[in-house]
């Protein structure tokens, strides 16, 4: 490797690394920010490709904001509140009822709306759930980091990752059943087991369900329809091979502009606490990752892939699916996601070792807490509700949780008909 190739691996390496540990608590998003302007200044990438490169990220700014602003105007109009003493209610008194409960909205949550969602608009709802419940609310809040990320394969809408690292190649969606359903079930389940299992000692406690019903106002009413016609939207969006982004930043702006015209409010408050920090962090992501495929490695790296595929399907969907999941969290799995996609749509690899490569990048982060963008955004949601949790203490769930989910996937994945 020369000099530049090496300089840019190791800027782009210390700014992911600072994503991850956020040395001093300095915010995720000005580390990602900081390593694209040093490559910018050093020459190593041009102005004009670093602005290309954060222009790549349009779609997931559009849906990123879309979901946040659903989410606002959920937490401010009540509906959290609302569906929190439905859930405890339905709990009947017990913890591991409501564990339940929980792990299945999630679950729906996360195929019909994305991970995303799970992490934005469902973490708050389950910390609402559990405080009305007088129960300590972390083993609920573990199932909104965990599922989004177990059960984001299932459909191509699950995770908006799939539809970078598929691309053009993004097969039908009965065809995207027959490849991922099994290994879908065996995720979202095996992690439930291992998350329960966890957690056994902390859903002991009683669940008090003297929650009173209080009546959701017309704007609360207002944002759940925008919620149920956001998941039609890209369900339909989905179907025709459409972004994602823009009809979820459209049903975002709406369900706020009537929120705040019915309610005869100021949009300030709303825009002041959505979490804009992400779409910084996303941008920093891309250029970093712009400035590593700049190197040429990722061109080796495609070459050896598509060489061990035609030699070996069935190991590299298994081998080449471990290790994008240790990179994801090494990493974090939005570049990962990317370069496996640059990778794997260079070469045309057969289905199965992109699917391998997918399931890896989708599952892998539950090993770490800052895996994926979906548990940034769920720690990013935790800080605003006071809570918090040590990096450590999500290792040592993840080492549990994770590997025997990503393990069985594969397996199903790599001895399915190719």
């Amino acid at each position: 490797m020369d000099h530049s190739t090496l300089f840019t691996l190791g800027i782009a390496g210390i700014a992911t690394l600072g994503v991850i540990v956020r040395p001093w608590s300095i915010p995720e998003y000005i580390w990602a920010v900081l390593g694209a302007v040093v490559l910018v200044v050093a020459g190593v990438l041009p102005w004009r490709n670093a602005v290309a490169a954060a222009g790549k990220g349009t779609d997931v700014y559009l849906f990123l904001i879309g979901m946040m602003l659903l989410a606002e105007a959920a937490r401010r109009e009540g509906l959290f509140d609302w569906l929190a003493a439905h859930a405890v209610r339905a709990a009947r008194g017990s913890a591991r009822r409501l564990f339940v409960i929980v792990y299945a909205v999630g679950t729906l949550t996360t195929i019909f709306l994305s991970n995303d969602a799970t992490a934005v608009v469902l973490t708050p709802a389950v910390h609402a759930a559990a405080t009305a419940a007088r129960v300590a609310p972390l083993p609920y809040l573990l199932i909104c980091a965990f599922v989004a990320n177990a059960a984001s394969f299932v459909l191509p809408i699950s995770n908006p990752a799939n539809l970078v690292i598929f691309g053009a190649q993004m097969p039908p969606l009965m065809q995207w059943l027959s490849l991922f359903a099994l290994p879908s079930i065996a995720a979202i389940l095996i992690t439930f087991v291992a998350l329960r299992w966890t957690q056994r000692h902390a859903l002991e406690q009683p669940v008090h369900n003297d929650v009173a019903l209080q009546p959701l106002s017309l704007t609360g009413h207002c944002v759940g329809a925008a919620i149920a016609a956001t998941g039609i939207v890209l369900l339909a969006a989905s179907a025709f091979d459409r972004p994602l982004g823009l009809p979820t930043f459209l049903c975002g702006i709406g369900a706020t502009i009537a929120v705040l015209l019915i309610g005869r409010r100021s949009p300030l408050p709303v825009l002041r606490d959505v979490a804009w920090g992400v779409l910084p962090l996303v941008a920093g992501l891309f250029i970093l990752v712009e400035a590593v495929e700049q190197t040429g490695v990722l061109h080796t790296l495609a070459e050896y892939l598509r060489n061990t595929a035609a030699t070996s399907p069935h190991q590299t969907t298994f081998v080449s699916g471990i290790i994008v999941a240790l990179l994801s969290n090494l990493m974090n799995n939005l570049p990962t996601g990317l370069l496996a996609a640059t990778v794997g749509q260079s070469v045309n690899l057969p289905l199965h070792v992109t699917g391998g490569l997918l399931i890896g990048v989708d599952l892998g982060p539950n090993l770490s807490v800052t895996g994926s963008l979906a548990t940034i955004l769920w720690l990013i949601a935790l800080r605003r509700e006071g809570l918090s949790i040590a990096a450590w203490q999500f290792l040592r769930l993840g080492i549990v949780v994770m590997p025997p989910a990503l393990l069985a996937a594969l397996l199903v994945l790599s001895l399915s008909p190719h």
